[in-house]
């Protein structure tokens, strides 16, 4: 059992909420505390970081295992001082096969000042980018008995990673969420669905448990309102919105390469604002 500060409590037992009020929520994902100041100031309830963005902020790769459980955790901490939201983690695959390894993760982020976070059941190994079923399940299992140690409810949120490792399989991802949800996993999230009809088929299949999509992967016709009427209840951006970021940068950086021209200066923020935003 560890000790938390009364105020991660109350930012956990927000957490809690918005997963259990009526109606859908949208949880960006900030790749550095700036951003996350940021979306803290548009109004955003809560925050979850992005292993993708915080992997090409470091100039590595995302999904293979090159970013530490020590540089995710000083991420996640950076970002949580700088905000008064809950924030919770993309913790990858727990940073390691084991269970315990798993549990051990989720007490770590406890300490970093998180309040919630998700384990998946990717390998981080291309050539067999999923976890057998039953160690899928047992990881789950250990990361919410870890969970519920805590003196306060740390969200958990089970990722079921086939479709978006070339494994285009519905039914044993609905059979991995329905069996992280029977685990007691708090939120179940398969990235990389795709149609009106297979989120319907996961929302379905794990009620009452709430349900998480990732929207910014691609081009997409779904809005907020539209998925909550599918009964979606949280909405993540991924690393949609560091990509968004460095993409403006880069075409920035290539008209004064490529033309020797400075036009992309004519619709950045300006100076004060952000000064003014982080005083």
């Amino acid at each position: 059992m560890q000790s938390s500060h009364p105020l991660q409590a109350a930012k956990a037992e927000k957490l809690k909420a918005l997963h259990q009020r009526e109606g859908i929520f949208v949880i960006p994902n900030p790749w550095d505390a700036g951003s996350a100041k940021i979306l803290e100031s548009l109004g955003f309830e809560a925050l979850t970081t992005t292993s993708a963005g915080l992997a090409y902020s470091l100039a590595k790769p995302d999904g293979l295992g090159a970013v530490s459980l020590t540089e995710t955790l000083k991420n996640a901490h950076d970002i949580v001082m700088a905000t008064n939201i809950p924030v919770a983690a993309d913790l990858e695959n727990g940073f390691g096969e084991s269970p315990e390894t798993c549990a051990e993760t989720i007490l770590l982020a406890a300490s970093a000042g998180l309040v919630g976070g998700s384990i998946e059941d990717s390998t981080g190994k291309p050539d067999i980018p999923i976890i057998p079923f039953d160690l899928a399940l047992e990881r789950v299992r250990a990361a919410v008995e870890a969970a519920r140690s805590l003196p306060f409810h740390f969200t958990l949120t089970a990722r079921a990673e086939n479709l978006i490792h070339g494994r285009p399989d519905l039914k044993d991802t609905i059979r991995r969420l329905v069996a992280f949800a029977d685990a007691g996993a708090d939120v179940l999230f398969a990235p990389g669905l795709k149609t009106v009809a297979d989120i319907k088929a996961v929302v379905n299949a794990v009620a009452p448990k709430p349900v998480s999509v990732v929207m910014g992967l691609g081009s997409s016709d779904f809005t907020v309102e539209g998925l909550a009427e599918l009964g979606v209840k949280r909405i993540s951006l991924g690393s949609s919105f560091a990509r968004a970021a460095y993409g403006a940068f880069m075409r920035a950086a290539q008209e004064v390469a490529g033309k020797g021209t400075f036009t992309f200066a004519n619709s950045t923020v300006p100076y004060g604002d952000f000064n003014k935003l982080f005083s």
